[in-house]
């Protein structure tokens, strides 16, 4: 039993994906949803085949509203610069002709000056569209006045367009309770935001049902959150999308959160499609793991260019894995700079990998520090490995803080090093927790021990469950060690494998055979020498000559003089007698008592009294009780004959 350690070159201890999100102000990754700095245009349904100002406008309050961002520009040129294409100049013609015939009508006819101020807005020329869309709004035109809003926004008069906005709203404008509603929540009141969000949603507004399902989940309501995050996002709004799914998977629905996330990285949304990259891996679908988490790296995700390269790597590509790290290290993700740091240690690069440790700590990723430790330590600078290993471990960081005791408990430095495998077994290190175990045990505190022990063993610890089977089992609680050595032989436990072997066999059900040799067969698989001897003494019980002789032969290449012995017995009794004495003498040189009085009684026969002798003496020596008996008798014998 010996304190473990832990710790190889590490990454994060804990998933950088997980956690919630914060209130999105601004929802800056989503299909069109205006926000609080870009409220929605609204412009009136019309007529186009009559000149404006004919009193064909269309001015009903149910006409659907565009919600084009503020400043969106699309097909403007300036004329400054040559049409690229036949199209754009065609719509240029266009807009140009019909900001001629909204111009001639603006001064009778309000509509045709909301019209114009929303083009010329659109455009961008702010003092030429203000007057008319004031002269609209005045006149009671609902879509002047939330236009007027969004220009009076755009120049920081934000008091006075959200009293536009209202007026529109209350009018029945679906863009301008969205900006109104986005208004209301930046000036801290919730309610009055709810109400206009509200009432955006319900008119169908895609980015007015998106921020008030952000508004909801904000305020821990995420049941009404997801109703309308769905809405948005079976509107096309790939944020929701992403929101949506990641609502599924805190409810832990990662079945019900993969389509969502598979809508929005469908739509280029990078984070959605490195969640949905965590999803496919987990899945054991490496493929279109990867597939999502480059399309999530070309768009700017550290985190997914980061795991790209794990994947990599686990496939043997580790120059390919070595490629995106430095793509996310050089974007400030620290796990991937550990990582680099890591590998370049495996290729014995010692000074890369110290290089990239250090980027990922002066990222932030105290992994860096514990890997400087364990570089350090590797190269026999201890001085510097616990500075490392302090300055994560002050961090908080477990693994760094039971490195850490290690060491000052390998310096005998006890009182030192018992805090820190405290401070890292409270935060979850299972190693640590071990460590603790064995102090107290050392002390001979076993209620202490028991407890510590237990806890590891909890967390998947084999050694701990194997000390507390044994510890049962002195106690004479077999039941209660079989479930122990059950535990930790299925955690990788060779000696528990064995044992619980033993254990079994010693109960004597015949039931319990059939388990016996499975316990004992993954020990001796595993390369323990006893329960290979176990195995081969059972197979010639049974008359399997050539499986005993197998088990024998590797427990015996193993060191096990035991099983020299048996191989000797086997191998003699199927006639190779001189491949047996290669065995026995193996066996007895390592102190094995019966081999040497085998040794000695076949040299005796051959009338090699001295050698007899010899091997006698050494049979005498190594025993057991009734072996150095025989010994004793057949020495006495050998000296009368050696002295006739």
């Amino acid at each position: 039993m010996s304190v473990v350690a832990g710790g190889v070159a590490g990454v994060d201890q804990d998933d950088p994906q997980k956690g919630r999100l914060p209130l999105q102000r601004v929802p800056n990754e989503g299909a069109p949803a205006a926000d609080a700095t870009s409220p929605g245009l609204e412009a009136p349904a019309v007529d186009r085949t009559h000149a404006a100002g004919s009193g064909r406008a269309d001015n009903d309050p149910t006409d659907d509203p565009t919600d084009d961002p503020t400043g969106d520009q699309a097909g403007e040129n300036d004329g400054t610069a040559p049409y690229r294409t036949f199209e754009s100049a065609l719509e240029a013609q266009e807009e140009a002709a019909l900001e001629a015939r909204y111009r001639l009508a603006a001064e009778e006819d309000p509509q045709a000056g909301s019209l114009l101020g929303a083009l010329l807005l659109r455009r961008g020329d702010l003092d030429d569209a203000e007057p008319y869309l004031r002269r609209a709004a005045a006149s009671g035109i609902r879509a002047g006045a939330n236009n007027l809003g969004v220009l009076l926004h755009q120049r920081g008069h934000r008091e006075e367009a959200a009293q536009w906005w209202r007026t529109a709203a209350v009018a029945g404008s679906a863009p301008a309770a969205h900006a109104l509603g986005l208004h209301l929540r930046d000036h801290g009141d919730e309610p009055g935001s709810e109400y206009w969000l509200h009432q955006a949603a319900e008119q169908g507004h895609t980015g007015g049902a998106y921020a008030l399902a952000d508004l909801l989940e904000h305020r821990r309501d995420p049941d009404r959150a997801e109703r309308w995050f769905r809405t948005a996002a079976e509107a096309g709004h790939r944020e929701a999308a992403y929101r949506l799914g990641r609502l599924r998977e805190a409810a832990n629905d990662g079945d019900g959160a993969e389509p969502w996330y598979h809508q929005a990285a469908a739509r280029g949304h990078a984070r959605a499609a490195l969640r949905l990259g965590i999803h496919l891996e987990r899945r054991a679908d490496r493929e279109g793991a990867a597939r999502w988490y480059r399309q999530s790296a070309q768009g700017g995700e550290p985190r997914a260019a980061c795991a790209l390269g794990f994947l990599l790597r686990d496939a043997g590509d580790e120059v390919g894995a070595a490629d995106w790290w430095r793509e996310a290290a050089d974007a400030g993700d620290g796990n991937a700079a550990n990582a680099l740091g890591a590998l370049h240690a495996a290729w014995g690069e010692g000074e890369m990998a110290e290089q990239w440790y250090r980027t990922a700590l002066e990222a932030g990723d105290h992994n860096g520090a514990f890997n400087l430790g364990l570089l350090c330590a590797a190269d026999g600078r201890e001085a510097q490995a616990e500075q490392w290993y302090r300055r994560a471990a002050y961090a908080g960081h477990r693994e760094a803080s039971n490195a850490l005791a290690v060491m000052l408990l390998q310096r005998g430095d006890t009182p030192g090093a018992e805090p820190w495998f405290s401070k890292a077994a409270e935060a979850g290190s299972v190693d640590a927790a071990f460590n603790l175990g064995i102090l107290h045990a050392g002390r001979g505190e076993q209620h202490h021990a028991q407890e510590w022990y237990a806890r590891a063993a909890g967390q998947g610890h084999a050694e701990a469950a194997l000390q507390l089977a044994v510890a049962k089992e002195r106690r004479g609680d077999t039941d209660a060690a079989a479930v122990r050595y059950r535990q930790a032989a299925g955690r990788g436990s060779a000696e528990a494998a064995f044992r619980l072997g033993v254990l079994l066999e010693r109960g004597g059900s015949e039931r319990d055979s059939e388990d016996v040799d499975r316990w004992y067969g993954v020990a001796a698989e595993a390369g323990h020498n006893r329960a290979q001897v176990r195995v081969g003494v059972r197979a010639a019980e049974r008359g399997d000559t050539a499986t005993a002789e197998h088990w024998y032969r590797r427990a015996a290449e193993g060191g096990s003089r035991s099983a020299a012995f048996n191989l000797g017995l086997l191998l003699a009794r199927e006639g190779g007698e001189a491949e047996a004495m290669l065995w026995y003498t193996r066996a007895a040189d390592a102190g094995h008592g019966r081999a040497a009085l085998r040794l000695g009684l076949i040299a005796a026969g051959r009338g090699d009294l001295a050698t007899a002798r010899n091997w006698c003496e050494q049979a005498a020596q190594h025993g057991p009780g009734g072996v150095t008996e025989r010994a004793e008798r057949l020495l006495e014998a050998l000296r009368a004959d050696l002295s006739a």
